[in-house]
């Protein structure tokens, strides 16, 4: 059996804010806060029943944000790609900038499908194409 992608972890100055922020943006819940550390996940699952789905199969991974000193310095290697379901990409956009985020340029064309945005401290990300069904199809 392989190994499975339970958690990932980002380093930021505050958690708080930023579990707030991608909680926002990707509806899910903060599952545990404590002083330099929060925990967001896309429920709120004990840990016996998370334990058990993990042992089955793939899971969502929560998202842990951990307070640190050093600044972010220079563009993400790894980041994380968004698609809306249920709005077209650009009103998941509008949305999102609304939570705070920012637009960000790292040199893309403009002819690209995606939109690449900045959480409120600077970490690049994407809003793919939207899948809802009135503007996406195989």
């Amino acid at each position: 059996m392989a190994s499975r992608l339970t958690e990932i972890s980002l380093d930021c100055h505050d958690p708080d804010r930023l579990a707030d922020f991608w909680a926002g943006v990707l509806g899910w819940v903060v599952i545990h806060r404590e002083p330099g550390l929060v925990e967001i996940g896309p429920d709120g699952r004990d840990d016996a029943d998370l334990l058990e789905a993990v042992r089955s199969g793939p899971v969502a991974p929560t998202l842990f944000l951990a307070q640190v000193p050093e600044d972010k310095v220079a563009k993400n290697r790894v980041h994380f790609d968004v698609s809306p379901v249920d709005v077209s990409q650009d009103e998941e956009v509008e949305r999102i900038l609304a939570l705070g985020a920012t637009r960000a340029d790292i040199g893309q064309s403009g002819e690209e499908s995606w939109v690449v945005l900045a959480d409120p401290e600077g970490n690049e990300f994407c809003v793919l194409r939207s899948l809802a069904p009135e503007h996406f199809s195989l």
